[in-house]
């Protein structure tokens, strides 16, 4: 039989991969690796892929697909955390890969080779795959458009699941923090029979990942952290009141007849109290932003929001004549995921287009004619946060997988081929239920005229006129959540609904094998069709695009487009068995793919592999890659959102406070001199910024958007000395440049290229008031932006040490070095270095070590994350601020943070029963989170709540997992 080359073997170590020993021994099969459709015997790779097998999995402690991927040195931050509750898009819920940090939508998900579902704005939800089936995921950090088409810029994460089974196994697992929440459980149970002619596997999956609360820990309970408690604090639940002005809005002004006052009550930023009579005038105090008259959101929102995954899924293999297969998988899942933050911070103008006033007839005000005399009332201008129902959203998303292939081999002179004609078919649907909005007719009724009845009940209409009880309820607005009452609450709040829906169908043809043997080896070809039809659509609910909704308006978005795509591949043995050349190979690769909404883009790689001598392996790769716009990129109906943002103008916190060229474009745009940015509340906001007071336009489609384009160049070594049997030692340098880049621009990165990067064009987006210089208005959706590139480099190391008596021992590592991650704004524009500073380390790193005796096993992992540059409370004075007078991209001042360890321990044992005990604790050494203004989303962070990561560790986890074969 033939052996695999010691080279072969080295690698296998080096990817983790399931090919044992003793599997070694036996006749070699034709594979085919992530990154290339050409099969072949040995492992090598011109591509650096890393291999994350089941055993592995269940170590990790972590139950879903994304969690374990999360915690790959080369993926950055995901898109959308768990901890991104005040994210409004249909994503939220799930989990998505953000390799290399050039975002999640740039990388291409398989699973069996074949592609996954896909929202309509693109992203691939990980956590929609049962993990209990998963044999191995192949993670190939490199650009594969040239294979895959669309997508694959960043990489390709292919999960390849269990192809057969004999008899069953059962999994339970139960986790939590140590405080007790974040409760995790995971239930699977799978079983599958036949033989080499029929086989039939089947699986069922149920896992819930439970919710954490900000409230529950001090450095969570407030949104910039306990040393500034009130920095964060919003608009009070107690009924602030001013008079309207000619043009609709709130008159402040005192010279002009205005006020603005709150009502006494008891309590303070908690909302626990209890408020004065509203109608009597002497119940108020002027506002001015007291720590009692505003509220603490951050002890209504999610920390981590919580989600629930049950999934079917069977995999059948029939065996035909004439080394013919047929095969076919299908999957349905169906995941549950709930959203809260805090209740609506609701004004008078909360929709612009339909004002809503407490009238001048309404019994509850105490301006109004039944309290100052008839004829001498006022309407009055409101702001009040409804907490008594905090807003909360509950996702349902529905998940549906089928492909079937039928494959064949065949000989041609002796030489083997295989082809594949496939389906594959991937739909998501999902809804979206909203609690916690207003019905702004029911409330302009219930803040309308009123009075008290005969009985003493107050109604709405008037004396002369009035409503019947059943059609309209009064609403003390002003007297705060002690003056409400259900039925109030009943009559003037809203259930928002919307519906999603994609659908992504592929039928592929592909033949691969080898034309004819040179002396290096045989030539391998590959090559195939596809045709893909892409089409979805978002519909909010018609009451929230009417906007008599506080719930943020929003149009429909429907949109398809079709891709037509033939690709052709090459493997091309030049040497082997020579002196400095025991192997050298060539792959080369090309696609050709026509969309209908844009055009025609080909894209092609090539990527060598030599061993000088047997030990070493050296490899390159040089990818075009290219990203096609998404439906939601280009027919996207946008809609309104309240915004995170620091206002660059602000003269205390904004970039105008220390940088002189910011502060004149400010002054040039009419922005007064002592300009303060206002939060909900109506104060002036602290240096992490705050929520807009009105909402902003965001997320429109643009049709003219082309496609992405990226240049991919690898190059590296793997070293498997046979002097140590059992080490490997793999480096790869990496460079990514994406241009023509497709983003969805933020508030912030509008104001900032405005004013601090002096880029004119985005201030057409920006209106402000004339009078006090505010934001009222900003404008941001898609569009083709400038340039984004990455460096750096991937080492790797494994090593199995012979057996002893002691046991047999390992080492395995992976770590990735960032040495830039830039980006530009414009194709003119000057590249923003980054890497170092927030969410991008230039060092992660895991470590583990493993020690197997008997039934007994033990792994203990280590991950390692470097120090980095986050933002200061201030620069000037330096508060918690290492270094004032540093330079960062958000301005001067940045605070360095030191690195970051954490260590996991697992022990599993196993029982004579045929079963497996797994114990563990994540976050041994229980490092608590560490306050970071950069992970707030203010600042553009992941964080709604609070200001830590909420993809790091919050106190130690424990877990315990029991797996049963039968």
């Amino acid at each position: 039989m033939q052996q695999p080359t010691k080279i072969a073997m080295a690698v296998a170590i080096a990817l983790q991969s399931m090919i044992s020993v003793a599997q070694a021994q036996e006749a070699p099969q034709r594979v085919e690796i992530t990154g290339s459709r050409i099969r072949a015997v040995d492992l090598e790779t011109a591509q650096p892929v890393q291999v994350v097998n089941q055993e592995q999995i269940q170590k990790s402690g972590l139950v879903t697909v994304g969690d374990i991927v999360n915690q790959l040195s080369s993926v950055g931050t995901p898109a959308f955390s768990r901890g991104s509750v005040l994210t409004s898009n249909r994503e939220q819920g799930g989990q998505y890969i953000n390799m290399r940090n050039l975002g999640s939508q740039r990388l291409l998900v398989l699973v069996n080779g074949k592609r996954w579902t896909a929202s309509v704005a693109g992203y691939t939800d990980m956590s929609t795959v049962p993990s209990a089936l998963i044999e191995r995921i192949e993670v190939l950090k490199d650009g594969a458009s040239s294979i895959y088409g669309s997508d694959a810029i960043a990489g390709v994460v292919n999960i390849i699941l269990k192809k057969t089974m004999q008899g069953g196994t059962a999994s339970i697992y139960q986790g939590a923090n140590e405080q007790g929440d974040g409760k995790n459980k995971d239930f699977s149970v799978s079983y599958g029979a036949g033989d080499e002619k029929a086989s039939l596997l089947f699986g069922l999956t149920h896992t819930t990942q439970g919710e954490v609360w900000a409230k529950d820990r001090n450095k969570t309970a407030f949104t910039f952290g306990p040393y500034h408690h009130n920095a964060g604090l919003g608009t009070s639940p107690w009924g602030r009141i001013t008079p309207v002005n000619a043009s609709g809005g709130s008159n402040t002004t005192a010279s002009a007849g205005g006020f603005n006052r709150i009502i006494n009550h008891t309590g303070t930023y908690d909302g626990v109290g209890a408020g004065a009579d509203s109608r009597n005038p002497a119940s108020y105090h002027t506002y001015g932003g007291a720590d009692p008259d505003v509220f603490n959101s951050t002890q209504q929102m999610h920390l981590l929001s919580p989600n629930k995954l049950t999934s079917i899924f069977t995999k059948g293999e029939v065996a035909l004549p004439f080394d013919m297969r047929l095969t076919s998988t299908a999957m349905y899942a169906v995941r549950d995921s709930t959203r809260q933050i805090a209740g609506y911070p609701l004004t008078s103008t909360t929709q612009s287009k339909f004002p809503v006033y407490i009238d001048k007839d309404n019994y509850f005000n105490p301006y109004g004619n039944q309290v100052a005399g008839a004829g001498k009332g006022i309407d009055l201008f409101f702001a009040r946060r409804t907490i008594e129902v905090p807003r909360r959203t509950d996702n349902t998303n529905r998940t549906l997988h089928l492909d079937a292939a039928l494959e064949g081999d065949f000989e041609l002179r002796g030489l083997p081929w295989n082809w594949s004609a496939s389906y594959n078919y991937n739909k998501v649907e999902g809804s979206n239920t909203g609690y916690g909005d207003l019905n702004l007719l029911n409330l302009k009724k219930a803040l309308g005229p009123s009075f008290r009845n005969a009985s003493g009940v107050v109604q709405c209409g008037t004396a002369a006129s009035p409503i019947p009880l059943a059609e309209c309820v009064p609403f003390d607005i002003v007297g705060g959540p002690s003056a409400s009452t259900p039925a109030a609450l009943n009559y003037v709040m809203a259930v928002g609904q919307a519906t999603y829906g994609s659908t992504i169908s592929n039928a592929n043809v592909d033949l691969a094998g080898e034309v004819f043997t040179l002396p290096a080896g045989a030539l391998g070809i590959a090559g195939g069709l596809e045709y893909r039809t892409v089409r979805g659509y978002d519909r909010p609910g018609q009451f929230e695009q009417s906007g008599y909704s506080t719930g943020l308006a929003g149009n429909s978005t429907y949109g398809r487009f079709t891709v037509r795509e033939a690709y052709l591949e090459a493997q091309i043995p030049l040497l082997k068995n020579m002196p400095f050349a025991e192997l050298l190979n060539l792959n080369l690769a090309s696609r050709y793919s026509d969309y209908s909404n844009f055009g025609s883009t080909t894209n092609s790689k090539a990527s060598f592999m030599w061993k000088p001598i047997k030990d070493l392996l050296a490899r390159g790769t040089w990818a075009e890659g290219f990203r096609a716009p998404t439906l939601n990129d280009t027919f996207g109906g946008g809609s309104q959102s309240y915004d995170s943002y620091l206002d660059a103008c602000d003269s205390q916190f904004g970039n105008a406070a220390s940088t002189p060229a910011t502060k004149a474009r400010c002054t040039a745009a009419g922005v007064p001199v002592n300009f303060r940015q206002v939060n909900q509340a109506g104060t002036p906001v602290t240096a992490g910024g705050a929520q807009t007071p009105t909402p902003f336009q965001t997320g429109a489609g643009n049709s003219a958007l082309q496609p992405e384009t990226a240049v991919t160049r690898t190059a590296g070594l793997v070293y498997s000395p046979s002097y140590v049997p059992g080490l490997t030692v793999g480096l790869d340098w990496f460079n990514i440049r994406v241009n023509n880049r497709i983003t969805a621009i933020s508030a912030t990165f509008v104001v900032n290229q405005c004013y601090v990067d002096g880029v004119t064009s985005f201030c057409d987006a920006i209106k402000r008031d004339p009078i006090t210089g505010q934001i009222v208005n900003l404008s941001r959706g898609n569009a083709n932006l400038g340039a984004m590139e990455t460096e750096g480099y991937d080492l790797s190391l494994a090593y199995r040490l012979p057996r002893t008596k002691y046991g047999v021992f390992g080492f395995r590592s992976e770590s990735t070095y960032v040495d830039s991650w830039r980006s530009k704004s414009s194709n003119t524009g000057n590249f923003t270095e980054y890497a170092g500073e927030y969410d991008i380390f230039k060092w992660k790193a895991n470590v583990a070590f493993d020690w197997s005796l008997g039934n007994w096993n033990v792994t203990l992992a280590n991950r390692f994350y470097s120090s980095q540059k986050n933002r200061c409370w201030t620069a000037s004075p330096a508060v918690e601020c290492s270094n004032p007078t540093g330079l960062a991209t958000w301005g001067t001042g940045y605070n360095k943070f030191k690195e970051m360890w954490y260590t996991d321990l697992s022990v599993g044992y196993a029982l004579p029963w045929n079963a497996k005990l797994l114990a563990g604790v994540n976050n041994i050494g229980n490092k608590g989170p560490i306050i970071n203004y950069n992970s707030n989303s203010g600042y553009g962070g992941p964080n709604s709540s609070s200001s830590v990561n909420p993809e790091l560790p919050i106190d130690r986890f424990f877990y315990v997992r029991y797996n049963q074969n039968f």
